[in-house]
């Protein structure tokens, strides 16, 4: 059985005048949109705050004011009206927009007439037909005979008389309310809409010759509310307010130290909030991308990591992680707040070209953080851990010697960020190759210096108390 769309399509569905005016007017407003001076706010959780100041003239007492042009997924229970001398009495929103399926399925009960062409002599026959049922096809009564619309080639069209009152171009609210007095007003209507969100993007060049970083921090505006909001004010907030669902699943650990400097942006409370320099038209079913960030020249290097799990060996040499380290500070770093987003990492190839080496994500960072893009695998700098001796002291006390080798075939001397983690309950280090740092309970760090397309060996004898 065809849809209904497909035998609407099929039919070559028009309107009737009086319908052609109606749309034609309705494109007319599409381009001209009914929303007057509009501000909106926007959260990294799917969700916006959309402020929409309208001139609309009342008359005294109760009257029904429209309002086209909201989102399509306004959340009508969030909405408030407020201007001079009104009250608001009721309000709804009607979100059946008009459409060849929306003409049928309203029409049900209804007359409406049947154009057909004859395709030899071009003669149009006209009938009234009174519509049975518009559920996967469509129904007709003719005088005495029922009939089901198909696609056989014919010409064929549908004549409707006027437009179903509870049918809109474009989602409309509408509010009854009560006025002390007639004349303009200026009323502000505000309302939440999921659809409308924004995420942090980040190009980030590095240039391993200058151990240096240029960034690049773009915001990404995504509009899925079935509404454009025209020459709009636009604030993004940075944070997942109360009642947030798109939060990251997963977050990498790239944040190494947090920082504590203050920065010069304006805060909502515990938010930072990010306005748009200029006034913007945020369309329908549409990506923007505006800049917020670009430093060049920050200092930065490239860090090698390896990390060993409790006291653990391995079969085979493992490959070290490759990280790219800098600073958010204002002296030193980047000089800002990096709010949650993914950063993608370019390295200049022989000839200059930048190449795309890895991505990571990153939470809500402060200024000031130490941070580590952890980006792939080294090729050749790999580690292998060895348990040399275990020895049980007594019931309640271990002895673990390791050792930790590692090789460089790299054509220059690099340093390996060589970490023993796992150090659970009272483990004391007895004795380590070269000194390292104690950078928590159950963490030891040395900084191992591998020379070019060379070996070297960590060794450290730990004292594990129960």
């Amino acid at each position: 059985m065809r849809t209904l769309t497909a035998t609407i399509r099929a039919m070559g569905c028009v309107t009737a005048p009086m319908l052609i005016a109606t749309a034609a007017l309705a494109q007319d407003n599409v381009d001209r949109s009914a929303q007057g001076e509009v501000a909106v706010t926007i959260y990294n959780n799917n969700l916006a705050l959309v402020q929409d100041v309208r001139q609309i003239t009342v008359p005294a007492g109760r009257s029904r004011q429209e309002f086209p042009d909201v989102s399509a997924q306004i959340r009508p229970e969030t909405v408030t009206l407020a201007g001079a001398g009104l009250g608001v009495v009721e309000q709804n929103f009607d979100y059946d927009l008009l459409s060849p399926d929306k003409l049928m399925e309203k029409a049900v009960g209804k007359i409406v007439t049947i154009v057909r062409t004859n395709p030899a002599t071009g003669a149009e026959t006209r009938e009234q037909a009174r519509v049975l049922a518009a559920n996967g096809g469509i129904v007709l009564q003719i005088g005495q005979r029922i009939e089901v619309l198909r696609d056989d080639g014919l010409p064929v069209r549908v004549v409707f008389d006027r437009v179903p009152e509870n049918l809109r171009a474009r989602p409309t609210l509408s509010v009854t309310v009560d006025a002390t007095r007639e004349g303009p007003v200026s009323a502000r209507l505000s309302y939440l809409t999921p659809g409308l969100g924004w995420t942090s993007d980040y190009v980030a060049l590095f240039d391993e010759v200058k151990n240096a970083i240029d960034m690049q921090g773009w915001v990404t505006l995504t509009n899925n509310t079935g509404t454009s909001f025209a020459n709009a004010k636009t604030l993004l907030v940075a944070g997942a307010v109360g009642g947030g669902q798109n939060r990251f699943a997963a977050l990498s650990d790239s944040l190494e130290a947090a920082g504590t400097e203050s920065g010069t942006r304006e805060r909502l409370g515990d938010f930072y909030l990010y306005p748009l320099a200029q006034r913007t038209t945020i369309a329908n079913a549409q990506q923007k991308q505006v800049s917020f960030l670009d430093v060049k020249g920050a200092p930065a290097r490239k860090a090698y990591e390896f990390v060993n799990g409790w006291l653990g060996a391995s079969d085979v040499p493992q490959s070290a992680t490759t990280a790219i380290k800098f600073s958010t500070s204002r002296d030193g770093g980047l000089g800002d707040q990096l709010p949650a987003g993914t950063i993608r990492v370019y390295l200049r190839d022989a000839r200059g070209e930048p190449q795309f080496i890895g991505e990571t994500r990153i939470d809500h960072t402060p200024m000031g953080s130490a941070m580590a893009l952890r980006i792939g695998e080294a090729f050749d700098v790999k580690v292998k851990t060895i348990v040399e001796e275990r020895t049980k002291l007594s019931n309640r006390r271990w002895q673990t010697k390791m050792r930790y080798t590692v090789t460089n075939a790299r054509p220059a001397p690099v340093v390996v960020d060589l970490a023993q983690s796992g150090l659970y309950g009272d483990v004391r280090i007895a004795a380590q190759s070269i000194t390292g740092e104690r950078v928590s309970a159950d963490r030891i760090e040395w900084k191992v210096p591998v020379p070019a397309n060379g070996t070297i060996d960590v060794t450290a004898t730990f004292d594990t108390r129960y």
